[in-house]
């Protein structure tokens, strides 16, 4: 992948918008695969004939099968704004998953003690609090079904390791298509079915209200399950 297949959603002086593609990664990782916070910079040093290096703050990631929304920052200063805001949940995400079991409830706010263990990149649910663990808070919601899936709509309250895929599949509803919490089989293209839609907050410099939305997978399960929604 170069610059030019970037799906940029919103882009000003201050802050970049891309929709990421399912197996791409956000920064940089042991794989040595070219992340898009690099791509980003080879398209704003090309678009704006910058000479030097280009300034290019992340501000969240996403999983490297996870699609969807992801904002980076243009100067220090949205930079700094920017983590302040999400740090302190003022920044809303909703994101959409798709499982292969419905939820006990049909819509529900799920809180738990969640363990990240670094060494196997998973997270897990503990039922006592510890120095270990971090309260992980979302609500969701099942708003449309197929033969076989249910789409959740998700408000993420907190930005936990892997949060959703395991909140999830602790109440028997793993992602479809993600292996690594429990789901029996992969999606084709390695990606799970899980993205991250919209993300809505107030402009770090203009302080405007801001919504920002990322087109969903092309894919015939989705097209199927977001239709009327």
């Amino acid at each position: 992948m170069n610059s030019s297949e970037l799906e940029i959603l919103y882009e000003d002086n201050h802050i970049i918008a891309v929709n990421k593609k399912a197996g791409q990664i956000v920064q940089g990782d042991k794989t040595e695969d070219i992340p898009i916070s690099e791509l980003l910079k080879i398209y704003l040093k090309e678009k704006y004939n910058k000479q030097g290096n280009v300034f290019l703050g992340v501000v969240h990631r996403l999983d490297r099968p996870v699609s969807g929304v992801v904002l980076f920052a243009k100067t220090t200063k949205a930079l700094t704004r920017l983590n302040e805001m999400f740090k302190l949940k003022e920044a809303k995400k909703t994101y959409y998953a798709i499982c292969g079991n419905k939820p006990p409830k049909d819509e529900d706010t799920l809180i738990y003690n969640i363990y990240r263990d670094e060494g196997k990149n998973k997270s897990f649910i503990r039922k006592k609090e510890s120095k270990e663990t971090k309260t992980a808070i979302l609500r969701y919601k099942v708003i449309n079904k197929s033969e076989k899936y249910f789409l959740l709509e998700i408000d993420l309250q907190t930005g936990r390791h892997h949060q959703i895929r395991c909140q999830l599949a602790e109440i028997g509803c793993p992602i479809k298509g993600d292996l690594k919490y429990g789901f029996l089989r992969s999606n084709p293209d390695a990606s799970i079915s899980l993205h991250s839609a919209k993300i809505n907050f107030v402009h770090p410099i203009k302080q405007e209200p801001l919504i920002i939305t990322a087109p969903f997978p092309k894919d015939n399960l989705w097209n199927i399950l977001i239709e009327n929604i």
